[in-house]
């Protein structure tokens, strides 16, 4: 291959570019960090060791000394939210919009900063107005997500639904579960409202947005067995079993309750027999033991708890069989003379177990680990919907 000679004579004008980009890009770095207050590098310094009070006055100095960069404000309003000094983080915004000469880029991000200012002062009106005017692009996710937090708060159902939807759509992230119980809330007022009629129509939207929605199934069983229409109860109720099984624990009362309605409390419990052995909820035999205690005696009941026992052992269940066992021995001491065993031996042996159980069972939110002695269907702490579980947890 022949050598071409005049690369060696470009070789030293290439080295002499490089080396002036570097000098032109180290000299623009170099202008910019000195542009920079050291008020802003101590800042940083004390954020990075956690002494947020230290930072907010090294930001306020940085602010002082370079009132024009949005940046070090914005910076500053977000150590006031933070440390829930939100007056101050208004404050700091509405000064900035009152007073610089804003571009209209640059006075869209201030009002996105003091919208957050808003909401988290918990003045949710003006913060709404000023989510609704961020029309720019780059703002409109975020804003939704503000103004649909703005609209569960308020309980303004029909736009948290066309928010969430609008939003799902421009982010790809589905709100399916959101919207469904968006739908329930509004089936639940009107419910409470008397209109039936309205209530069957946004339960059945509740399972179009999302078919796995027990939360509708549980509300119409209800309409229905407070309409005396058992059966159709019944057979709402059931779908349950192939949404979420997981979730029969909440309607094994409601199930039986039809079940004695329709004089068929033998075939209720023998659902919730069926449900128990292949699903092994707790919250299953808990209902079903007292049912059966009611329904059927203590010595069947004794039996049910045996067995299950026997299966999985539990403090629950051995306090049951124990309530159980007291029971048929009070029962037989006052049907005999015969003394088969003291009661109250078995009495003292429960309550020696339930002391040991103690009221250690809970429901826990999944999200922020909100403690709940019922289940919600929306976390009361975080807001988050179907974050507590259907069955309780024991500590």
């Amino acid at each position: 291959m022949e050598f071409e000679f005049w690369w060696l004579l470009a070789l030293p004008l290439f080295f002499s570019l490089g080396w002036l980009a570097a000098r032109v890009d180290l000299k623009q770095l170099l202008a910019e960090s000195t542009a920079l207050p050291a008020a802003y590098f101590k800042g940083l310094n004390f954020l990075i060791t956690n002494q947020q009070d230290k930072a907010i006055e090294a930001f306020s100095e940085a602010v002082q000394a370079n009132t024009d960069s949005l940046e070090l404000h914005f910076a500053l309003g977000s150590l006031f939210r933070k440390r829930g000094e939100v007056d101050r983080a208004i404050h700091l915004h509405l000064n900035l919009l009152e007073k610089k000469e804003l571009e209209p880029q640059q006075k869209l991000a201030v009002t996105a900063e003091l919208a957050q200012d808003y909401l988290k002062a918990g003045l949710l009106d003006r913060a709404e107005e000023l989510f609704e005017s961020l029309d720019d692009d780059r703002y409109r996710q975020p804003a939704l997500r503000a103004l649909l937090e703005i609209y569960v708060r308020e309980r303004e159902w029909e736009r948290a639904i066309k928010a969430a939807t609008e939003l799902e759509r421009l982010s790809g992230v589905p709100f399916r579960i959101e919207i469904s119980h968006y739908y329930c809330e509004m089936a639940v007022k009107s419910k409470l409202a008397n209109d039936t009629h309205t209530a069957r129509f946004e339960l059945d939207q509740a399972l179009n947005a999302n078919k796995n929605c027990v939360r509708a199934n549980v509300l119409l069983g209800d309409l229905e067995a407070e309409a005396g229409a058992h059966k159709e109860a019944i057979s709402t109720w059931k779908r349950i079993e192939f949404q979420k099984p997981e979730y029969l624990g909440l309607i094994a009362p409601k199930l039986l309750n039809s079940y004695r309605a329709l004089h068929q409390t033998t075939e209720g419990l023998h659902l919730l027999q069926t449900y128990l052995q292949v699903y092994k909820l707790s919250s299953l035999l808990n209902v079903l033991y007292e049912a059966t205690l009611a329904e059927e005696g203590a010595e069947s009941a004794a039996k049910l708890a045996r067995n299950e026992l026997i299966k999985k052992p539990s403090l629950n269940t051995l306090d049951q069989l124990l309530q159980a066992r007291a029971i048929v021995e009070t029962n037989n001491q006052q049907s005999s003379n015969q003394h088969y065993s003291n009661p109250q031996d078995t009495q003292l042996m429960q309550q020696a177990v339930r002391h040991a159980i103690g009221n250690k069972t809970a429901y826990y939110c999944e999200h922020c680990g909100f403690k709940a002695k019922y289940h919600h269907w929306q976390c009361p702490a975080c807001n988050a919907w179907e974050a507590l579980p259907p069955e309780p947890t024991t500590v």
